[in-house]
């Protein structure tokens, strides 16, 4: 490890550069619904994503990395929902109607499925997999705009893995504000991306600045 930057040291429980590691902006809420992350093999290395933060801010909560997944296992007593909108997108794709979700179903008898992908990529995982398209979905109500302002949303009510999380168990158990933590945290995180950002446009004007000034040949 000698001579190894920070930069090339992973954090494990992360997954990012330790520099940049997120550890930091974790708060854990716990959840009466049991929550299951799939997550698209694409968004695992990228800085901006929710999916991890996520997965740290709820204790229990699982993660799972694919594409295609041919069966979802909910735990012992729990029916799983899917947290996806149901759109008319869905029947040139061949996909059925899910059943229909009861409102008066117990958030501890439930898994919370979410998809961590974007829009495109979580409409294949959808396709490829009969198993999440047999579950019921959670349609979500009145939430706020989104503070993901370092991604492009392809449309107003798109949120974030986490923030759409956040906002479904609220819902599912009639605690408006029990996930406000979980929102401040994706702040922070916003916050630092922002920064990141920031820092290296000033370096590559601050290196653009200093070729103007070196002499001509």
């Amino acid at each position: 490890m000698r001579g190894m930057s920070a930069k090339r040291l992973v954090c494990p429980n992360c997954l990012r550069p330790q520099a940049t590691c997120i550890c930091g902006f974790a708060t854990q809420v716990r959840s009466k619904a049991q929550v299951l992350i799939l997550q698209h093999p694409m968004e695992v290395a990228k800085a901006k994503n929710s999916g991890r933060l996520l997965h740290m801010c709820l204790p229990g909560s699982g993660i799972e990395t694919g594409e295609q997944f041919a069966g979802i296992d909910a735990g012992a007593g729990r029916r799983a929902v899917l947290l996806y909108p149901e759109t008319p997108g869905d029947r040139s794709l061949g996909i059925a109607p899910p059943p229909a979700f009861d409102p008066a179903w117990q958030a501890v008898d439930l898994t919370l499925v979410v998809l961590d992908a974007t829009w495109r990529k979580s409409r294949k995982m959808l396709y490829l997999s009969p198993a999440l398209q047999a579950m019921p979905r959670l349609p979500l109500r009145d939430t706020p705009p989104s503070h993901y302002l370092i991604r492009k949303a392809h449309r107003p009510d798109q949120l974030s893995t986490l923030e759409a999380t956040a906002y479904a168990l609220a819902q599912l158990e009639g605690e408006e504000h029990k996930y406000d933590a979980l929102i401040a945290a994706f702040d922070r995180f916003v916050a630092r991306q922002q920064s990141l950002a920031a820092r290296h446009i000033a370096r590559d004007h601050g290196a653009d600045d200093a070729d103007k000034l070196k002499p001509e040949a």
